[in-house]
């Protein structure tokens, strides 16, 4: 495939290069990135992306790109919400999977002091690895108003503030959730996992904020110099991997109904309009209500956490929570039209410009707060989305650092206990269900999350904010 570079950080390939493609691919990229990119099959799946039906404007791939199910990770397509399909793929097994930062009203030498026994605490108090159980019993009747109301009625049942959903993407919830398209053995596999962590590249991280690169920005969303902050990366569990196989299932059975064909299976889909669209749409939105909700459990039970080790006087609260798996409906402006489409972000950010109405209103002067993670032994940003995503990217950015090796590939010739005391003698303490959550999570795995950061500050899609440092790590 021939890349042409349009600038130095963006890229693209023409729908000429394969037949089948509706429309072009546009990826961000240094020149750095794009070796790495080019290793994988990454950029062979935006290609792919861009012989789906319906999609409007080009497939775009964020500098975090690497190989995923169907759609790659980093990818965003856009589909005509009359005209176009809705894909699975495109959101992946772990629905919302996302990012939820909290502000404490303590400082990096504070926390340093007690750092073992928060972690400890904490490590304690948030269950984390794959089949974890939570601290809550759910009935069937409380569940499915979870899976409807999401991190709402977490608040209205006491688990939380009302700023927590106020201050996240959607207010914690997404309308036109229908518990009734979750299927009983999503259901059973979710119910006792609410306020869980999870495995893989989940993670809970205390940090501090090392540096400011836009003090007002940093002053609006609460923000200071050596502050501590706690990042909470998690999803929907079993219950959105469960509503994605299901989904996967149905969908790759109709597809030759609906007269689709396409050059990979792991694309099925089928039009947003169908009876299967329409499902699977209404049981995404029920999952991820069911992400946010669990992202506001353990905000609740980490709140305890510190109140434990540092007193009444310690206090958590929301700086924002986005999502990074997640297909939404909205309107954009794209060729000198609006149009109403279906985004899928498949571990790619929101990120709306400043003034736009869906921010809340007390950042809106200074645009969307845009999370990205990057390795357990590296660094965080806070960014702000910017108008170049609107008229780029659909309003959407990087949602982390991007994997550079599989998970593998990390494991071999690496020690669990090396890497952990490799950290410690930085500064960063880790705690594990598993000795392969660190392994295959070692920092080594990730591209250089600041190359991807320049990548999208260069581009205009994102500005940076502040850079955070990690203190203390929980993995499942």
């Amino acid at each position: 495939m021939r890349i042409e570079s349009t600038s130095e950080v963006r890229h693209r390939i023409s729908k000429d290069a394969r037949q089948g493609m509706n429309t072009d691919v546009v990826f961000y990229a240094s020149e750095a990135l794009l070796k790495l990119i080019e290793r994988d099959k990454a950029l062979e799946q935006a290609v792919n992306v861009a012989c789906l039906p319906g999609i409007v404007g080009p497939s775009l791939a964020m500098p975090d790109i690497h190989q995923g199910y169907g759609f790659p990770i980093g990818g965003v397509a856009a589909m005509d919400y009359r005209h176009g399909v809705v894909s699975p793929g495109g959101v992946g097994y772990d629905i919302n999977c996302g990012v939820r930062m909290l502000r404490t009203n303590l400082d990096e030498p504070e926390v340093r002091a007690d750092l073992r026994a928060l972690v400890d605490q904490v490590f304690r108090d948030v269950p984390c690895g794959v089949g974890g159980k939570g601290h809550m019993d759910l009935t069937q009747k409380q569940l499915d108003r979870v899976l409807e109301d999401g991190a709402q009625w977490m608040v209205e049942e006491g688990y939380g503030e009302a700023s927590d959903a106020r201050l996240s993407e959607e207010g914690g919830r997404l309308r036109h959730a229908a518990p009734g398209t979750v299927s009983a053995r999503a259901k059973e596999r979710g119910r006792p996992q609410l306020g869980t962590l999870g495995s893989g590249n989940h993670f809970l991280e205390i940090q501090y904020v090392e540096s400011i690169h836009d003090a007002a920005a940093a002053a609006a969303f609460g923000i200071e110099p050596s502050q501590v902050v706690v990042l909470i990366h998690s999803g929907s569990r079993g219950l959105g991997h469960q509503v994605c196989t299901d989904a996967l299932q149905q969908i790759g059975g109709a597809m030759k109904r609906y007269g689709i064909t396409l050059p990979d299976r792991q694309l099925a889909c089928v039009p947003i309009s169908s009876p299967e669209g329409e499902a699977y749409l209404s049981a995404m939105r029920a999952a991820a209500n069911f992400a946010w909700a669990n992202r506001q459990a353990m905000t609740h039970f980490l709140r305890s956490s510190f109140e434990k080790v540092f007193g009444k006087r310690a206090r958590l609260t929301m700086l924002y929570d986005v999502c990074h798996n997640i297909a939404k409906r909205e309107r954009h402006i794209w060729d000198n039209r609006e149009c109403d489409v279906l985004v899928h972000r498949k571990g790619a950010t929101r990120a709306f410009p400043p003034h736009h109405p869906d921010i809340p209103a007390k950042y809106r002067a200074a645009g969307q707060p845009v999370l990205v993670p990057g390795s357990m032994g590296t660094a965080s940003w806070i960014l702000a989305g910017q108008q170049g995503a609107m008229d780029e990217t659909f309003g959407s950015v990087c949602h982390g650092a991007g994997r550079m090796l599989s998970r593998h590939a990390a494991k071999a010739g690496r020690n669990a206990t090396q890497i952990r005391e490799e950290l410690e003698r930085r500064g960063i303490l880790v705690r594990s269900e598993t000795r392969d959550g660190i392994v295959e999570e070692t920092p080594e795995a990730y591209k250089d999350v600041d190359e991807v950061i320049e990548t999208v500050h260069r581009a205009g899609l994102a500005k940076k904010v502040a850079r955070l440092r990690p203190m203390g790590v929980i993995k499942g």
